[in-house]
């Protein structure tokens, strides 16, 4: 296959310690002829030494910006201010689609400078269904933090851990009440990860999924004591949640975690906040009497950074060895699929044909 140039990336956000790739699959992709040059980065969960170690290139965090123009940038969680111009194509979490804050001004950086998004959320099979994703960890945690803060047991500031130390923490104690929860978006991803973290926790939740969500009973929903949303939408539905309910006085609902963090989109189902929590300070308080408390962090699944980098790994790597010259690279193939949405959507965002937009 023609040569694949890959470039891992340091994350810029202080509190993202997962990666994309971990070093046995780093492994993998060097053997099968893959170019990769690994960034260095104190704070991922992964030392820099173990890519070293299977054949990768080591470079200083940020050099990316002067890498050969052919090179792919691989990372996971938004770019830095600079460059203005983005002359690569990128492999990352854009959300930049669907209208959210910042979306226009990074679109605008790919146009001045001709690279492209390969945005993960939307690396998919013909029939939508995402190939790699970080959603069931992502669910675990929002469900887990949930438990941990209704039990009064959530400290901050949060800090990565192991999922058996976790679980410890999640199981029930002696004087702990019980609690009803419920999860929106149960049979997903994320749905099946909230569901696996209530079951330590000694909890059976209440199950929606699309058939309750149709038609939705915003009372059967308030009258929870937990709620987890695990649910992204892609068109417009009617919220879950809404400014009003916050002060229903039949509310029982006192802890709502949103998994989705769907924040500043025109289709958030819980247009009930606009700005997320963060691991310095997990919980807003939306009201005081009776309380209602909010756990709405963007990248959950870096509290479990080993566990959930190596399950996403697993699943991405076999379409990166595809991203050359396979048949995953082709228009047809998730890596096409992928450069078309990000054709339309900055075409659609700027008002620019989409011709002008990314390199094949």
């Amino acid at each position: 296959m023609t040569e694949l140039h890959l470039w891992l990336r340091h994350e810029t956000r202080t509190t993202e310690r997962r990666t994309p790739v971990v070093p046995d699959d780093a492994r993998r992709l060097v053997e099968a002829g893959v170019a990769l040059t690994v960034e260095d980065s104190p704070q991922r969960v992964h030392p820099t030494r173990e890519y070293e170690a299977v054949g990768a290139r080591i470079a200083p965090a940020g050099s990316w910006t002067s890498a050969p123009p052919d090179t792919v940038v691989l990372g996971l969680k938004e770019l830095p201010d600079e460059p203005a111009e983005l002359t690569h194509r990128h492999i990352f979490f854009g959300h930049a689609y669907k209208q959210q804050p910042g979306a226009a001004t990074l679109l605008r950086r790919f146009a001045a400078g001709g690279g492209a998004l390969l945005d993960l959320e939307y690396l998919a099979d013909g029939h939508g269904r995402r190939l790699a994703a970080f959603g069931f960890w992502a669910g675990y945690l929002g469900a887990a933090l949930a438990v941990l803060q209704h039990r009064g047991r959530l400290l901050a500031p949060l800090r990565p851990t192991e999922k058996g130390e976790l679980d410890e923490t999640l199981r029930p104690a002696p004087g702990d009440e019980e609690f009803t929860a419920l999860v929106v978006g149960a049979l997903g991803r994320s749905g099946r990860g909230a569901r696996a973290a209530f079951a330590v926790a000694g909890c059976d939740p209440t199950c929606w999924d699309l058939a309750e969500t149709r038609d939705l009973d915003r009372a059967a929903l308030l009258a929870h004591d937990v709620l987890v949303n695990c649910v992204l939408a892609t068109t417009p539905v009617p919220p879950f949640v809404r400014e009003a309910d916050l002060d229903d006085p039949a509310r029982r609902l006192r802890t709502l975690s949103d998994v989705t963090c769907d924040v500043g989109s025109p289709l958030n189902v819980l247009p009930v906040y606009d700005r997320t929590t963060e691991w310095t300070d997990p919980v807003r308080r939306l009201r005081k009497e009776p309380p209602l408390d909010l756990i709405a962090i963007d990248n959950l699944p870096s509290l479990l950074p080993r566990e959930s980098s190596a399950d996403f790994s697993a699943d991405l790597t076999p379409h990166l060895l595809d991203l050359g010259d396979g048949e995953g690279a082709g228009v047809d193939g998730p890596w096409g699929r992928c450069l078309d949405r990000f054709r339309e959507a900055a075409a659609r965002e700027l008002g620019v044909p989409e011709g002008e937009f990314g390199r094949v």
